[in-house]
């Protein structure tokens, strides 16, 4: 590659604001986006249609999706016949890790994106977790990235015989205010993504789910209005 080549890089999106801003931030630092989704069997359909939408709205090369059948072994509100908890009093970031947690989750998908990765010739994977406004999910933790950083390049062609690859989490510190605050600056339309856990079928939002109120607190610590459609 030359010098004057744009880099690419794999950013894993999920069609919430997290992913949006993560993908915003990658165009906006110079790289060419090959945007990966993973249908792991979730409850609805609607945000890997915003995955694709939010990726070509954002400028992606290329969006994949990739399925994989985590319905299969369950454990969790999202891929199992378990109720989402609604209106809970969780603290962001607490230790009680909540149902909604898919087990191996962030590991399968970014083992994936690294999979894609070398085939692209990619030295730099790009995700979205967040280890300040959470639900308290093990695999959003700056010890997570760090590990999977340290696997990636003991565990690869490229980790070992390239340039190595680089895990980038650049909302990890940030408030889900924050992260509002990110998109707007850089231009973001919000209405096009779909957080909830439980969106009905045209994408509206339940307003009741951890996701939807961390979502809607967001934008109320941030001062911006909340372009979320609920049902």
């Amino acid at each position: 590659m030359s010098q004057n080549s744009p880099r690419k890089a794999v950013v894993l999106v999920s069609g919430g604001m997290d992913s949006a801003v993560t993908i915003a931030i990658a165009r906006e630092q110079g790289y060419d986006v090959y945007a990966l989704s993973v249908a792991y069997g979730q409850r609805h359909s609607a945000e890997l249609e915003a995955s694709e939408r939010v990726s070509h709205v954002l400028g992606a090369v290329r969006h994949k999706t990739v399925s994989v059948d985590l319905r299969s072994i369950g454990g969790s509100a999202l891929t199992a016949d378990m109720d989402v908890p609604l209106d809970t009093d969780q603290v962001p970031g607490a230790e009680a890790i909540p149902v909604t947690y898919v087990p191996a989750r962030n590991t399968i998908m970014l083992s994936i994106a690294l999979g894609w990765a070398e085939v692209l010739g990619s030295s730099d994977i790009w995700c979205g977790v967040n280890a300040v406004d959470y639900s308290g999910y093990p695999d959003c933790r700056p010890a997570f990235i760090e590990s999977f950083e340290q696997l990636a390049n003991v565990a690869t062609k490229a980790g070992v015989e390239g340039a190595g690859i680089r895990i980038h989490a650049p909302l990890m510190r940030m408030s889900k205010a924050d992260i509002a605050r990110e998109g707007q600056r850089l231009g973001i339309d919000f209405a096009v993504t779909v957080s909830c856990y439980q969106a009905d079928a045209e994408g509206r939002a339940c307003g009741h789910c951890d996701a939807c109120r961390l979502r809607a607190q967001g934008f109320r610590d941030a001062g911006l209005p909340d372009p979320t459609r609920y049902i």
